[in-house]
């Protein structure tokens, strides 16, 4: 009984204290909330089905019927997104200006990003073929490219990372990112949407892996689990808040392999074609083109015998 009093006499005034908090924090920024990112993760279902279709489904699918698959997917995924891009650009303005404004300029706008998204279907399949390859070429373990495709992280992360890229190319809000979490969420992997990423991309195993937002990759370039692509520091305005949107992280041109634990960062830090990262390296200026870069080996202790312990 005490507990109840105590309930319903405090509750009142700490949902009040909660509520002002978030009214003058996220409420001032909320766009689409947590039902929104569910409809994102909807959305990213039904555009990988219609880039891979057979592959998502519960059940078998009619072969003859692809084609009806597919478009199915995209319609339903078009229709989904183009509310969701709709709904954050408005919110945008809104912020901005302060005001309920016109929004026919938004919803334009937000028509012919998703149809230039659902245009560009097409190449972001063909170059995904060319990440599946440099899986299948680059892991002698792998036997099948139904296998790379079902079960690698690595394609996963680079599916989704191509659709939010092509919406951060728009500079549309908080989509994107939610899109690179989830792909982050379910393999481990972390790139930004900003980043630009070549062809015959492949990261081996996965785990642990970030690639920046203004980090640019070449094609065939191999990354192995741990390596990080990231920044040195952050530029501060004269307020002491951090720059936005300023080159932070590095540049790996083509054929370049970067070994696990490899850590690379800065803005200016480029590492040329066909060049070699070792494993735990930590690099922060450029290397040449055909470069070797490795950490030198530890001096090792070999005790024979299991009586002495360590």
């Amino acid at each position: 009984m005490e507990l109840n009093n105590w309930l319903n006499s405090n509750i009142p005034q700490i949902a009040d204290s909660i509520e002002n908090i978030n009214r003058n924090t996220f409420f001032n920024e909320k766009t689409i909330g947590f039902a929104g990112k569910e409809s994102i993760n909807r959305v990213l279902h039904h555009l990988r089905s219609a880039l891979f279709p057979g592959v998502f489904e519960k059940f078998p699918i009619d072969e003859s019927k692809v084609n009806i698959l597919i478009g199915n997917n995209i319609r339903t995924a078009t229709l989904e997104l183009n509310d969701l891009i709709e709904n954050v650009l408005i919110n945008r303005c809104l912020l901005v200006n302060k005001e309920q404004l016109d929004c026919t300029e938004c919803m334009d706008k937000a028509s012919k990003i998703t149809i230039d998204l659902i245009e560009k279907l097409p190449f972001i399949r063909e170059i995904l073929q060319t990440d599946i390859q440099a899986a299948y070429d680059g892991d002698p373990a792998a036997l099948t490219k139904e296998e790379i495709l079902l079960g690698y992280p690595s394609i996963t992360a680079i599916t989704i990372h191509r659709i939010a890229h092509v919406l951060y190319e728009h500079n549309v809000p908080v989509i994107p990112r939610i899109m690179s979490e989830y792909a982050h969420e379910s393999t481990g992997i972390d790139i930004h949407p900003g980043a630009n990423i070549g062809s015959y991309f492949f990261i081996d195993h996965g785990t642990s892996v970030v690639v920046g937002e203004t980090c640019t990759i070449g094609n065939h370039v191999k990354l192995y689990q741990g390596v990080t692509l990231g920044a040195k520091s952050f530029s501060l305005d004269e307020n002491g808040n951090p720059i936005k949107v300023i080159k932070r992280h590095p540049d790996i041109e083509d054929n370049v392999v970067i070994y696990s634990g490899a850590t690379i960062l800065g803005g200016d830090t480029v590492i040329g074609h066909d060049s070699v990262i070792g494993g735990n390296v930590w690099l922060t200026h450029s290397v040449p083109p055909l470069s070797r870069v490795y950490m030198p080996e530890p001096s090792l202790i070999i005790k024979n015998g299991d009586k002495e312990p360590f």
